[in-house]
């Protein structure tokens, strides 16, 4: 008679599924970000909860947790990426989180003092506070003078010539030095390259650098900074081939008004008449036969958004120029 060995499984580390939403509003010409509750103090957190047996859906049980925490209800949202990697985080928490996360594009009807974060209330929270390196409207300073040598100092301090060649190319790439472009939708490059040289405090203690030497930006609770980083970078992208930027439009709005807002998304200043060309080219809007008269000079004609352009062209084709800048 052959006996056999029972095979007992080691223990297996504790796993978690979180659900995460990126929610996006642009309001006075900055991007923001909607923020929960936060579970630390001065540490703000994107609305997220655990995925329960009850939810019908991700989907479905997403919407409730941000509905819970923050009392609005979510329109579009479309699934952004999954996040299981090990050991990432400002908490203590053992074992395995994996995030899926989602983009919900809104706009912000509230007036502004409504807008102010209250202690323990959810917020609006400016997006280039969170990643400041990603606003390229106003110059390229903290690039330039602050980014740039802490990564010349990381690529000096490879290995191996072929590593400093590797290292240099990765950081010329991403952040649009050595002749490269600036490239708005490489958001999350930027992120993890700062993660990983250890320029950013979410960075883990073994390698992280001293405070002083850490890139300005406010961090986020556990991983949600990277995942707001996705989510620029997703919006970004789509921008440039469908019309999802009309999603944080109000029903009528000037020309000047969308231009701002793509460009708030954008990082980057546009050529204002190719940007009107282009939108005209595209059939993207109609007049509403009303004129704006809160642009501080002449009266400006109000436009909306032409819906059946989605059903004319299955959107193929339809895009604004939010990387044709000036």
């Amino acid at each position: 008679m052959t006996s056999r060995r029972l095979c007992v499984p080691e223990e297996q580390e504790p796993l978690a599924v979180e659900l995460v939403a990126v929610v996006v509003a642009v309001l006075s010409g900055r991007p923001r970000v909607l923020t929960a509750p936060p579970p630390a103090p001065g540490i703000p957190a994107l609305p997220a909860g655990p995925l329960e047996a009850g939810q019908p859906s991700l989907q479905a049980g997403l919407r409730s947790w941000v509905t819970s925490q923050t009392g609005r209800q979510l329109g579009y949202v479309e699934q952004l990426y999954t996040f299981a990697d090990h050991d990432r985080g400002l908490d203590d928490t053992r074992g395995r989180r994996i995030s899926i996360s989602y983009l919900g594009l809104t706009t912000d009807d509230a007036p502004e003092q409504a807008r102010a974060a209250q202690p323990g209330a959810s917020a609006w929270h400016d997006a280039y506070a969170l990643l400041p390196w990603e606003d390229q409207r106003g110059g390229t300073r903290l690039v330039d003078e602050v980014i740039a040598p802490q990564l010349t100092h990381w690529v000096g301090a490879a290995g191996s010539p072929a590593d400093r060649t590797a290292r240099r190319h990765r950081c010329d790439l991403t952040f649009g030095r050595g002749g490269h472009a600036w490239l708005p939708d490489l958001a999350l490059q930027r992120y993890e390259l700062l993660y990983e040289v250890g320029l950013v405090p979410e960075a883990r203690e073994a390698w992280r650098l001293p405070d002083d030497d850490l890139v300005p930006g406010e961090p986020m609770i556990g991983d949600h900074r990277r995942i707001l980083a996705t989510g620029l970078a997703r919006l970004r992208a789509k921008i440039q081939y469908r019309p999802v930027v009309f999603e944080l439009m109000p029903a009528a709005f000037t020309l000047g008004e969308l231009q701002g807002c793509v460009e708030a998304l954008a990082g980057q200043a546009l050529h204002k008449q190719n940007f009107r060309r282009l939108v005209e080219q595209q059939a993207l809007v109609e007049e509403t036969g009303s004129v704006s008269s809160g642009t501080g000079g002449r009266p400006a004609r109000l436009y909306r958004f032409r819906r059946s352009v989605l059903d004319e062209r299955q959107v193929a084709g339809t895009k604004l120029p939010a990387l044709r800048t000036r």
